[in-house]
Parts: C-alpha cells; structure tokens; sequence
C-alpha cells in the first residue's frame, strides 16, 4: 500500500465548523479537477471551537498539492 499523507487546515472560532465544512468542499473539487488518486476528504472536531478541514493524497503527489493548497500542517495518514 503506499504511503499517504493527511493535509490538514485548522480553523478556530465560533463558525469553525461551517468554515470548515465549506473548505472542505473545496478540497473536493481540488482533488475531482486533479484527478487525485483515492482521495480523501472531510471535517474533524478538535474541539467546539477548533475544527480541522484535510485532503488525504499519495505521498508521491504531497509536495504538488502542498504548494498549490497551502495547508497548515500535515501528517502520514494512518487507516
């Protein structure tokens, strides 16, 4: 299997949640109109104000899409 990696967006405040749930539309669409193999996307609580955005992509593609979406932060993707 190979490896993949988390990009995560945080978002922080009292729409945190609506904010992220609206990115994370978008990172669909990024990974649709790329053409990203298996991509992964969707919206996690950290907190009740802290919720994070992430795109799951193939390591051999991070660095493009990395540079393309400006993520905050990233991690190896563990199933």
């Amino acid at each position: 299997m190979k490896e993949r990696i988390k990009l995560i967006w945080d978002f922080r405040g009292p729409d945190a949640m609506k904010i992220a749930k609206h990115h994370a539309i978008h990172l669909h669409e990024f990974a649709e109109k790329e053409a990203l193999n298996n991509p992964l996307t969707g919206v996690e609580s950290i907190s009740k104000m802290h919720f994070v955005a992430y795109l799951v992509v193939d390591k051999s593609v991070m660095i493009a899409v990395r540079d393309a979406l400006k993520p905050h932060r990233g991690t190896i993707f563990m199933i």
